[in-house]
């Protein structure tokens, strides 16, 4: 099979022309990836109006019908705006709007991704019965009968054209949420269960096998159980004419040969509805009467499609609902504060997280990270929305018993992806990604971390300090509680902790050496519902809070990292 894979940016004249087309060995298949929420035209978050959501890709749907057209998208839907959390969790006697607008689109099938299992069985199956189509992730087994929990693979059918589309889901769904999400349901290899069903969907005999992977592309080194193996399963197994993939939020085409010598069309869709996936496919007749497809595959940049006129008309209503949920005003602040400065020490923004955790637990100390790379929460009226820029995600909130020495270790591990090691004053102090020549890769400007902001974990409850001088395993000193008493390595602490984090997330807690059947029995309480929600009642309750630097450690030797900062923050966020 030959394919041509390019980048090119949609114009809609080209698309509308290509759509309307009644080409019978022709077809249009279209792709998205952890949109989070974000399928209107407004970012519930930020209280504003975007210019990409499904209304783009809408105007594709009317204007083309589905004759020669797939829908598919590729999870991470279920979670990451006010609109998905409003019908997970506060409307839930209506239809769920996700279900409502896929549904409307005429979808032809989805893949779960891990932020759907984390909104809960109650949500996910309850969305899964309301699609018009299947959802699948073959390698998400249900432990009682050792099949697939949802779907394998769903077969679809266009003017003689038989296409499969098989799921998979990121294997590393364990690592980061608590059992009680996905209870009864383990998470298999990718490359191993793809290879068990290959050989029952090539008899079915189609003209063309889809690969729906929420699983980033990776490296093709992978033995498929990393959290991103796409290009393990499709050089690996052969069998695959296009995979489109997701979970990482890059944007990428890429054309790879398998292990039989085949070429397989990879897409990466990127998230938020900033891009959509699109594959065309020209089918050849053979001799024997057989298809061979010829595939051409692009990026479309969301925004570079028009709105479709019907679809807001019809979805208004929605519209106006979340913006009088997300308006509400919950308290006050005395005080900005952002992310940005969490970078370089204590912030007011981390430290409101702290200091709500050790409220609402008890605890003795709390760790959190910034879990937004460039946020702020404003100076006046708190809203609903601006408990989505202080916290994203819907974790729960955990209390645990740590040792000492454990503390000390996970520590060291965020110290290690978080900084990188000085050796004088000029030396870069956070821990870039750098070119060939030694420099900060920039993008748009700015400099690019080696590793996510949600990493980068803070303590309040215990007095330290990081040396960004010190080799990494021996930067973090801790000294004392807050209170003053002795911080000891072989004492026991409670600690307040999110989920993701104590459940493995970002490698911290094995760092300390706590993993496996370990992890659960250090729980010793957690919430019933996302820690956003309590964050909410506690500013409910409070009125008024003053966001300040309250947490007890400091980056050393002080002058250099106060030289760094300088530098450096004109690097991350520009002048």
């Amino acid at each position: 099979m030959k394919y041509s894979p390019h980048f090119l940016i949609a114009v809609l004249a080209g698309l509308l022309t290509l759509s309307c087309v009644s080409n019978e060995n022709k077809l249009e298949i279209y792709a998205t990836t952890d949109l989070h929420g974000m399928l209107l035209p407004f970012d519930n978050t930020e209280g504003e109006a975007t210019d990409r959501s499904l209304a783009n890709l809408a105007s594709i749907v009317e204007a083309g019908g589905k004759e020669n057209m797939i829908l598919l998208d590729n999870g991470d839907i279920l979670q990451g705006d006010p609109l998905a959390y409003y019908y997970n969790f506060v409307e839930t006697s209506e239809p769920h709007i996700i279900a409502d607008i896929l549904n409307h689109l005429s979808y032809d099938a989805a893949t779960v991704g891990n932020h759907d299992i984390e909104a809960g069985h109650e949500v996910y199956d309850r969305v899964r019965k309301e699609y018009r189509f299947p959802m699948l992730a073959a390698n998400a087994v249900d432990i009682r009968t050792g099949e697939p929990y949802f779907e394998p693979y769903t077969v679809i059918e266009r003017k003689g054209i038989k296409v499969v589309v098989f799921g998979l889901i990121t294997p590393s769904v364990p690592r980061w949420l608590p059992e009680s999400l996905y209870r009864g349901i383990r998470f298999e290899n990718m490359v191993s269960t793809a290879s068990k069903w290959m050989p029952v969907m090539l008899g079915e005999e189609p003209d063309l096998v889809i690969g729906l992977f929420h699983s980033g592309m990776g490296d093709e080194r992978d033995r498929g159980d990393d959290e991103n193996s796409t290009l393990s399963v499709a050089m690996n197994v052969p069998g695959f004419d296009v995979i489109f993939c997701g979970h990482d939020h890059r944007e990428e085409v890429k054309e790879v040969t398998n292990s039989a010598g085949e070429n397989v069309l990879v897409l990466d869709g990127g998230s938020r509805a900033g891009a959509l996936m699109n594959v065309t496919v020209n089918f050849e007749k053979q001799e024997d009467g057989s298809l061979n497809p010829e595939l051409s595959g692009r990026i479309i940049p969301m925004n570079t499609l028009p709105e479709s006129a019907a679809f807001l008309k019809k979805y208004r209503g929605v519209s106006d609902r979340l913006s009088e949920y997300t308006s509400e005003v919950i308290g006050r602040s005395t005080a900005t504060a952002t992310t940005r400065d969490a970078f370089f020490g204590p912030s007011a923004f981390v430290d409101l997280i702290h200091l709500m955790q050790i409220e609402l637990t008890g605890a003795q100390i709390s760790m959190a990270a910034p879990l937004s790379f460039d946020q702020s929460i404003d100076k006046g009226d708190l809203r609903i929305r601006d408990m989505y820029r202080l916290y994203r995600f819907e974790n729960f909130l955990y209390t645990v018993n740590m040792t000492g020495g454990e503390i000390d270790r996970h520590l060291e591990h965020a110290a290690v992806q978080w900084f990188g090691t000085m050796s004088k004053s000029s030396d870069y102090m956070l821990n870039y990604r750098f070119d060939d020549s030694g420099s900060p890769v920039m993008i748009n400007g700015t400099a690019r971390l080696r590793n996510p902001s949600y990493n980068f974990e803070s303590a309040m409850g215990i007095r330290y300090t990081v040396d960004v001088s010190k080799p990494q395993g021996a930067r973090v000193n801790i000294t004392s509680l807050s209170d003053g008493t002795p911080f000891s390595h072989s004492a026991t602490y409670t600690v307040a902790v999110n989920s993701y984090r104590a459940n493995g997330g970002g490698g911290h807690f094995p760092a300390a050496g706590i993993t496996g059947k370990e992890l659960e029995r250090r729980i010793i309480s957690a919430t019933e519902r996302d820690l956003r929600h309590y964050m909410t009642e506690w500013i409910r309750t409070k009125g008024t809070i003053s966001p300040a630097p309250m947490s007890e450690w400091s980056i050393v030797p002080a002058d250099w990292a106060a030289e760094a900062e300088k530098r450096e923050r004109k690097l991350l966020f520009g002048n």
